[in-house]
């Protein structure tokens, strides 16, 4: 969930949304947590067409598209792909919630042109708006998709939510996320527990801040953000588990606590 407040103004406390941007200028926007909301009144500034790439549909990757500029915009042009879920009844959760008594504004009324795509994430490999995207199953209840994007000769690899020591069996092992994400020249990484929160939380379908650092080490990552901060951790915590990955993995890799606003220009 959101978590804004007075111990939230270092690392923010808006749910998930990552924005990437090409050379050319086409884009494509990861997840629409309620971080989406300020980028949707950037958006306005122009008529080009949004891509929307879903992990899941959990609250916190979805709810920040019914504030979303512009879906009210008449005519615009936005394309939607939702990850793979296990529950295909759902797919469309992030319009569904703007239905019956959830919210007052009906998804059959938005004034744009929206496009939900619910057969891309099952696809191996694909582009969209010319960024090649590779895909991978995440390890967390009611499944998703992690994203690898290339374009500009770089690789961003978007992990999230994802366990990567599950109880049960893993949709996708450490070797297969090793081989996933290899070289990225930017892994974003849930990453919501610390071992003190196991082994209560232990299926929950989040990482440990040790566990990415180890993954992105044996990848050969050159920088990662650890996002999906648990909502109950204060700028001091955070700032005190920055310190910790600095010190304990600093010499092997680039590791921060992902920060509100933060951009990564390759």
């Amino acid at each position: 969930m959101a978590s804004a407040g007075s111990n939230t103004h270092i690392f923010g406390g808006n749910t998930s949304c990552v924005y990437i941007e090409q050379n050319n200028g086409k884009d494509l926007i990861l997840d629409s947590g309620t971080g989406i909301v300020e980028l949707g009144t950037r958006l306005l500034e122009t008529q080009s067409p949004i891509n929307i790439l879903l992990t899941h549909n959990h609250w916190d990757h979805i709810q920040g598209f019914p504030f979303f500029k512009p879906i009210y915009q008449p005519n615009r042009d936005i394309t939607i792909a939702v990850g793979n879920v296990d529950d295909k009844k759902s797919q469309d959760a992030i319009l569904k919630q703007m239905s019956g008594s959830y919210f007052p504004v009906c998804y059959q009324d938005l004034p744009a042109n929206i496009t939900l795509n619910t057969d891309l994430s099952s696809q191996k490999q694909f582009t969209l708006n010319g960024f090649l995207v590779s895909t991978a199953p995440l390890n967390h209840p009611g499944g998703g998709t992690a994203y690898c994007i290339k374009a500009d000769e770089k690789k961003v690899a978007y992990v999230t939510d994802n366990e990567l020591n599950p109880p049960e069996k893993a949709k996708t092992s450490i070797s297969e996320w090793v081989n996933f994400i290899e070289g990225a020249d930017l892994l974003i990484h849930d990453a919501q527990f610390i071992d003190a929160d196991l082994p209560l939380k232990h299926g929950w379908g989040h990482s440990t801040i040790d566990q990415v650092a180890e993954l992105a080490i044996k990848a050969s990552i050159k920088n990662v953000v650890i996002i999906s901060h648990d909502p109950s951790r204060t700028d001091e915590q955070l700032s005190a588990i920055e310190k910790y990955l600095h010190t304990q993995y600093g010499q092997e890799v680039k590791i921060e606590c992902g920060r509100e606003g933060r951009v990564f220009d390759f």
